[in-house]
């Protein structure tokens, strides 16, 4: 009966996830804001804003040992108390003192009518080993038109830009008539101390807003510099990490035998690479790709057409998932991603495990996708556990909510419209569902509206975020920052 009622709510979700998906999208079918200008950022302005990118990208603030979030959050205080900012409205604080997260609130001027809003910015970065990059991950590296670095593009090219335009803005003098929050926080990547969800239930006054800025998600989409699409995140996939183990009794090298752990553990992953989870749309994502074909080479639209019928040309599906940023729009997606095994090099292991990732389609939750794991093994031998965010293994998975797309506020999505025009001229705007997953989890569960917008301009093909050799375009950067300024002074005259 619980596991009725929990297929009932997932579909009453999916169903909520579609429905308001469509006002998004009638919202976005509006014609497109008249080209106009914005002002961009002083030779002064750029230089803090460029000390701002390297000192956090030469700050580790990876979840291991050597990795320190609150010496670059501290540091981004230090600046924000240095220019003038009281003490009251730059808050350093967290669970851990390793993973301090920073509030800074922007006043208005007199008491304001509306409730604030609110720039959401982890900065923690995944791991990255200097011998598996052809650069110091952890150095500011200028090369070619490029800034390379972990974090370049995930996302403390959004950390740096918001913070030198909040400092920006407090050097002008500019009074808003509603408070602006920076959210700087820890752990959205992995770790015990998600800096997110600890302010949302442990400090809700100091992150309570109208809505949320999320630079974690959405960006234009180039094509060999052609802007094609502008992307808003409505909604996202729900991130899942399973524990898979096989055991064996071992033994020695020199008598192999076929169902040891290690290549149980492989047929198991064999499996899944070989597997793809099915097709599926929602209206956010019709409504991406009916804006994206308008744009695309005459096959690729024809294609995206056709999977927009009813019913939609599998085939032409098939073609499309090709491209892994189309695939991982169509399905829920899983890849193995680490490996363990075996305790001597000349025994057969006893015990191997892996851990797969899970990007899960909305409508769908960990446990479900559990089952189907387990169903696909085909494998009583293979234990598939859930691997919290914490760490934790547990036997079950959560039946976690999908984001219910917010209205789209015509405060955020006309200035938001207008500036990216003005930047990228008519490229349209688009919503989105985000194939990874973002802290905005935790502000739209507690009712707070959140919307993903970075203001970064990345080639189709140059998406190195989580990988090698990450790196920004010189030129992204510069625009993010004049996105910023712009749209934070919009949204703050409202």
């Amino acid at each position: 009966m619980e596991r009725q009622c929990a297929g009932l709510y997932n579909a009453l979700m999916l169903k909520k996830v579609c429905c308001a998906a469509l006002v998004i999208a009638a919202a976005f079918a509006l014609p497109a804001f008249a080209q106009s200008t914005i002002p961009t950022a002083s030779a002064a302005d750029r230089a803090e804003a460029w000390a701002i990118f390297k000192q956090i990208i030469e700050i580790n603030t990876t979840d291991t040992p050597q990795g320190n979030v609150t010496t670059a959050t501290a540091a981004m205080e230090k600046r924000f108390l240095d220019a003038g900012f009281s003490r009251e409205d730059v808050k350093l604080i967290g669970p851990n003192p390793r993973k301090m997260d920073l509030v800074v609130h922007y006043r208005a001027a007199g008491t304001p009518d509306e409730k604030p809003v609110l720039f959401l910015c982890h900065m923690d970065v995944v791991q990255a080993l200097r011998s598996d990059w052809h650069t110091d991950p952890f150095q500011f590296i200028v090369k070619d038109g490029y800034v390379y670095g972990r974090g370049t593009q995930d996302m403390k090219d959004g950390d740096a830009a918001l913070v030198a335009t909040f400092l920006r803005l407090h050097r002008e003098g500019y009074k808003p008539k509603r408070d602006l929050i920076l959210v700087l926080t820890a752990d959205e990547e992995g770790g015990q101390y998600n800096g997110a969800s600890w302010l949302v239930n442990e400090h809700r006054d100091l992150v309570d807003a109208a809505y949320v800025i999320n630079p974690d998600a959405g960006g234009v989409e180039l094509d060999h510099d052609k802007a094609l699409v502008a992307d808003v995140e409505a909604t996202e996939k729900v991130y899942a990490d399973y524990q898979l183990t096989t055991r064996d009794r071992g033994g020695h090298s020199s008598l192999p035998r076929p169902d040891n752990a290690i290549y149980e553990l492989m047929a198991a992953l064999n499996k899944l690479a070989g597997y793809s989870f099915p097709f599926e749309l929602n209206e956010v994502t019709r409504t991406y790709f009916t804006n994206l074909a308008k744009r695309e080479p005459e096959q690729t639209a024809a294609d995206m057409r056709a999977i927009l019928a009813d019913p939609p040309d599998m085939a032409a599906a098939a073609r499309l998932s090709k491209e892994p940023s189309f695939n991982s729009n169509f399905r829920t997606t899983c890849v193995a991603t680490r490996l363990f095994g075996g305790d001597a090099n000349n025994a057969l292991p006893q015990m191997a495990q892996a851990i797969v990732n899970c990007r899960i389609f909305p409508g769908h939750s960990p446990e479900e996708i559990r089952q189907q794991l387990i169903s696909l093994f085909g494998d009583p031998k293979l234990e598939v556990k859930y691997v919290s965010d914490a760490g934790g293994v547990f036997d079950t998975a959560p039946e976690r909510k999908a984001i219910v797309p917010p209205p789209p506020i015509p405060e955020v999505f006309g200035p938001l419209t207008r500036i990216t025009q003005a930047i990228w001229p008519g490229v349209p705007v688009t919503p989105i569902m985000e194939n990874g997953a973002s802290d905005s989890i935790y502000f739209a569960q507690a009712g707070i509206p959140s919307y993903g917008y970075s203001g970064i301009a990345l080639e189709l093909d140059d998406d190195r975020a989580h990988g090698q050799d990450e790196r920004l375009p010189i030129d992204s950067y510069w625009k993010s920052l004049d996105f910023f300024y712009a749209f934070a002074k919009a949204v703050g005259d409202k």
